[in-house]
C-alpha cells in the first residue's frame, strides 16, 4: 500500500470536511429556533402571589425562616387559587 503524508493544515481541513457533512445530515430538522412556552395565567398569578407573600416568611437579613419557603409556597398557592386581586 502507498504511504501518504499530510501536513497538519491538510489533516484539519480533511477532518472538518468529514465532520461538516455529518453535522449537516444530523441538524437538518431544526431550521427555526423553538419559541419558549407561554406562561399560564395561573403561573403568573402564583408568581405575583409568591412575591407578595415571601417577605412575611423571611428574617430581617433576607434568609428564610424555619420552614419559611415551604410556608410561603403554600400561602402563595392558596392566594393564587382564590381569584382575588394581587
Amino acid at each position: 500500500m502507498a504511504e501518504v503524508t499530510l501536513t497538519l493544515e491538510e489533516y484539519e481541513a480533511l477532518r472538518e470536511m468529514a465532520m461538516g457533512s455529518t453535522r449537516a445530515i444530523l441538524d437538518t430538522p431544526s431550521e427555526e429556533p423553538k419559541k419558549p412556552r407561554k406562561a399560564s395565567a395561573y403561573s403568573k398569578r402564583y408568581g405575583k402571589a409568591f412575591k407578595k407573600v415571601s417577605p412575611d416568611y423571611k428574617k430581617k437579613d433576607g434568609e428564610w425562616k424555619k420552614n419559611g419557603f415551604r410556608s410561603a409556597v403554600q400561602a402563595a398557592h392558596k392566594l393564587a387559587k382564590s381569584n382575588r386581586k394581587l
